[in-house]
């Protein structure tokens, strides 16, 4: 095991012969989803994402291919999140109607024969913003009430959007994993249905599902791939909150292609790593990050991992990476203001940060080590997700407009 630092970037990397494959088959198999991409696919607007080349930056950074899975187009909510949301509750739906073997219609769900078999339910979960808001669409869609708990640093524009579906939103003291305490108790006591994307005792179900709809927009990947010739991508960059997007990612393709997975990257703000402290212990086990988690990545500020998704992660990622904010905001202006060609991307915090990663570690100095590990060359074909657009009008404009969080002046790049 590698653990390093240069003063901005952290880094652990985990060099093994082989891994472990076996949780990673047994939580994302192929046919899970195919069932996935099934049920989104009945979603009324539901089309596939965007896989965005940029060629000219690639070529300007040395690598062979940059490809972004442009979740800023994903239905109305402009986050992945409502992949994994809404079909954790279809599954729920399944299970409480004794169908769990049976691919219901959407039009089904819908149906008043459903609501009255499953009478009144109120599902909740706790927020940084966009799986909130897509617990919220969902539910509204399906004709159910929703209560979302957000913590205090939670933008009023999220609160909003998340409003705009019709939950109830309430804000609690504290940080993210405040909020998650709280609607765990409250949930107790008022019958509500939790729909979270963090696991915890007794609780492990829901979240391996809502890991599992995300695998769609993994499907549609490899399908886009296919048609460019890729087979597959030789890095794959994801951020972590709780860590359930990096496991679905990174379980799905060590499910599909085993030991011959792309090397796959876990970045986190430097200010809520618990993925990263986890893997710098290295004693096997999910270890929490205290304080008021301040960071710009309001979707990636979160203290405690997921258990479930660490487990994963633990057994099959090869590095993983903490940044500073100014990282990721580098990595909303890259995106912001393409070179000749490329495609323009809209993305905030949360969903640029690994291409910003990935530019301080080829340019900064100090990252020899982590460069070498990761062998990353002109012939690497890199993959990111996009996880999110400008879910945060104000916070984007403050970044891309007027400059916040700017890149110290010793790491400015001196490409022509």
């Amino acid at each position: 095991m590698m653990k390093n630092t240069t003063p901005d970037i952290k880094w652990v990397t985990r060099p093994r012969e082989t891994k472990e494959l076996e949780l990673s088959k047994q939580m994302f198999p192929v046919s899970r989803a195919r069932e996935a991409r099934l049920f989104h696919r009945q979603i009324p607007g539901y089309a596939i994402s965007p896989l965005r080349a940029l060629p000219n930056l690639a070529g300007l950074i040395g690598v062979g291919g940059i490809w972004v899975k442009d979740e800023s187009c994903r239905l109305e909510l402009n986050s992945f999140k409502i992949l994994g949301g809404s079909y954790a509750i279809y599954r729920f739906i399944q299970k409480r109607l004794g169908l769990s073997s049976q691919q219901l219609p959407y039009e089904y769900l819908i149906s008043s024969e459903v609501k009255q078999a499953l009478g009144k339910i109120t599902f909740a979960s706790a927020t940084d913003g966009n799986h909130g808001r897509g617990i919220a669409w969902a539910s509204q869609k399906l004709g159910f009430d929703c209560v979302i708990y957000v913590h205090s640093e939670t933008s009023r524009r999220r609160i909003d959007a998340i409003r705009s579906y019709g939950a109830t939103v309430k804000v609690i003291e504290g940080n993210y994993d405040d909020a998650v305490r709280q609607i765990v108790t409250d949930a107790d006591t008022n019958g509500w249905q939790i729909i979270s994307d963090t696991s915890w005792d007794g609780y492990t179900e829901i979240p391996t599902w809502i890991m599992q709809g995300y695998t769609t927009m993994f499907a549609e990947i490899q399908e886009q791939f296919s048609g460019q010739g890729i087979i597959k991508p030789t890095h794959i960059f994801v951020q972590a909150g709780v860590g359930a997007l990096a496991a679905s990612v990174i379980g799905y393709y060590h499910s599909l292609f085993g030991q011959d997975a792309p090397k796959c990257i876990v970045v986190e703000p430097e200010n809520a790593a618990c993925i990263y402290e986890s893997a710098k212990i290295g004693d096997g086990r999910a270890h929490t990050v205290s304080g008021a988690l301040d960071t710009i990545m309001a979707g990636l500020a979160c203290g405690e991992p997921n258990p479930i998704a660490w487990e994963l992660l633990d057994q099959t990622a090869d590095a993983f990476v903490t940044v500073p904010d100014y990282v990721a905001a580098k990595g909303m202006r890259i995106y912001a203001t393409p070179l000749h060609d490329d495609p323009f991307i809209v993305s905030g915090e949360s969903g640029a940060v690994t291409l910003g990663a990935l530019v301080a570690i080829l340019e900064e100095n100090g990252v020899d080590e982590l460069r070498d590990f990761l062998g990353i060359d002109q012939q690497s074909q890199i993959l990111f997700l996009n996880t999110e657009g400008n879910t945060d009008p104000v916070g984007f404009r403050q970044i891309i407009w007027e400059g916040a969080n700017p890149v110290p002046k010793e790491y400015w790049s001196d490409h022509d």
